[in-house]
């Protein structure tokens, strides 16, 4: 008989019409990952704040036809996975979709894999760089489900790939395709990507050290020496000091400076709103007001043959490997003054 295996991808979710974006934010803010505060407290909190932000996030969705596109999107890449796997050693393979801030939602994946009946489970981020805000959270929330369905099938869960072969030359593959769209421009490359509060960095979580790994591969890969690059945050909010530099600075940098820019979302696997929006519009305009001569951004790896390659190998990998959880090479990644390692508890 074939075996069955189940791979789960996981990603944040994002809002299906402008009337969920409030219960969206609400989600997002009340995930005891993003405020630490105790249980009724985080929820007053997430309902103030989701109120609060809720008409600025409603133009942003509106901007880009009303909705995220990130299911339909995780989709596409769930069914090229799929696809990818079949007919290989890992038998029957289907792949299920869960989002942690909205639907799908955990809860309802968990029931639909445990209706369809797994032999094996893989737990698979959407995340190429861990963090406790991203991957460790929606790994908790599945764990939480799975033990509420008393769904036993073994699983393993992939922590992080932050300089897996496939994605890094799928990465260097697009930035090479806009640098010659550059022509004799002189230009600086920003690797974006998404911010996070200095203290949780602080504490010990390896995300930003994942992200500078990731853009490094993706230059020793290009083999450019002369390039002119820089790591770089988006989508700060709050009062809290965030990590830095900032993709704002860096753009005034730039325009300063007279040099064209290529922006590569690096850790960012699909478009949504902070690409869609945030680098292609509001970033553009600051560019071109901050008299940058030359604003490209390179697209997301979405369903590009190379990253899904690299997907179904971390999948395979994963299966053999006998750790949990496991990264790219099985083992650690991270230095080990990075206590919110996946794979020393993954909580700082």
């Amino acid at each position: 008989m074939t075996s069955r295996l189940a791979v789960v991808l996981f990603n944040l979710g994002g809002p299906d019409s402008l009337e969920a974006v409030r219960p969206f934010l609400f989600n997002l803010f009340n995930d005891p990952a993003i405020i630490g505060a105790p249980g009724l407290i985080r929820r007053a909190l997430a309902w103030f704040i989701s109120t609060r932000r809720a008409p600025v996030a409603r133009e942003i969705y509106a901007k880009i036809g009303g909705r995220s596109p990130l299911l339909e999107l995780t989709e596409a890449q769930g069914q090229a996975l799929q696809t990818r796997l079949s007919g290989t050693a890992a038998g029957e393979v289907k792949v299920f979709i869960a989002m942690r801030y909205w639907h799908p939602l955990t809860e309802e994946t968990a029931a639909a894999v445990a209706a369809w009946g797994p032999d094996r489970i893989v737990l698979l981020p959407l995340y190429p760089q861990y963090s406790t805000t991203t991957t460790a959270s929606s790994l908790s929330a599945w764990k939480r489900a799975a033990a509420a369905l008393r769904l036993t099938a073994p699983s393993v869960s992939i922590c992080c790939y932050p300089t897996e072969e496939g994605m890094i030359q799928a990465q260097a593959g697009l930035l090479a395709r806009a640098l010659a769209e550059a022509g004799e421009t002189p230009v600086r490359v920003l690797f974006s990507a998404h911010g996070l509060p200095k203290k949780v960095i602080d504490g010990g979580d390896p995300y930003q050290h994942q992200v500078e790994m990731t853009a490094k591969a993706i230059v020793k890969t290009l083999d450019r020496p002369d390039l002119d690059w820089r790591v770089c945050y988006q989508s700060r909010v709050g009062p809290l000091e965030w990590i830095g530099p900032s993709t704002e600075a860096e753009i005034h940098r730039a325009g300063t400076e007279g040099k064209g820019l290529v922006l590569l979302p690096v850790a960012f696997v699909s478009e949504h709103s902070e690409t869609l929006v945030e680098l292609d519009m509001e970033y553009a305009h600051l560019a071109s007001e901050a008299g940058v001569p030359l604003y490209l951004r390179v697209g997301a790896l979405g369903t590009d043959a190379l990253f899904i390659g690299a997907l179904a190998d971390l999948v395979n990998r994963a299966l053999i490997a006998g750790v949990d959880p496991c990264s790219e090479r099985g083992g650690r990644l991270c230095p080990g003054t990075l206590v919110g390692c996946g794979q020393s508890g993954g909580r700082a």
